[in-house]
């Protein structure tokens, strides 16, 4: 079963995106120095365009997120170990969480959205790869039960 089906259930989309959210927050507070100021700068410019952005933002990407990580995560569920997998794969996870982050930025009529992003892509896939465990987590704790 694809992880989408599992994670996107009406039962549990909203604890998915919510722990999503969640694991985000972690990510950024955890961030410190010139790039951890400029990512929550960035993330304090996305949330101002509309209360609940990042919520809505999350829950529109995640269905494609988990489609593009599916692949991986099948792999590790081969070899008995998916979490593992995702996280010891953090770079092409991270590459194909972004690809779907770069395509939804490219269709985007936001010029805040796209100059932001666009502002932080260079050094986005040493964060994502960092937050891969985290992220991994929160899968496992809806896609195994």
């Amino acid at each position: 079963m694809e992880l989408s089906n599992r994670l996107l259930d009406p039962a549990k989309k909203g604890i998915v995106v919510s722990d999503c959210c969640n694991m985000i927050e972690e990510q950024l507070a955890s961030k410190s120095g010139i790039s951890g100021m400029a990512l929550k700068a960035a993330f304090a410019a996305l949330k101002g365009i509309k209360p609940g952005y990042i919520n809505g933002a999350v829950e529109q990407l995640l269905p494609s997120c988990l489609t593009a990580i599916d692949p991986i995560w099948n792999q590790g569920v081969q070899n008995g170990d998916p979490v593992g997998h995702l996280v010891a794969s953090s770079s092409v996870t991270a590459d194909a969480l972004l690809s779907v982050t770069d395509e939804k930025v490219k269709n985007s009529s936001r010029q805040i959205v796209k100059g932001t992003y666009e502002k932080l892509r260079g050094s986005a896939k040493k964060h994502v790869e960092e937050a891969v465990p985290d992220f991994a987590k929160v899968i496992e704790k809806h896609a195994m039960v």
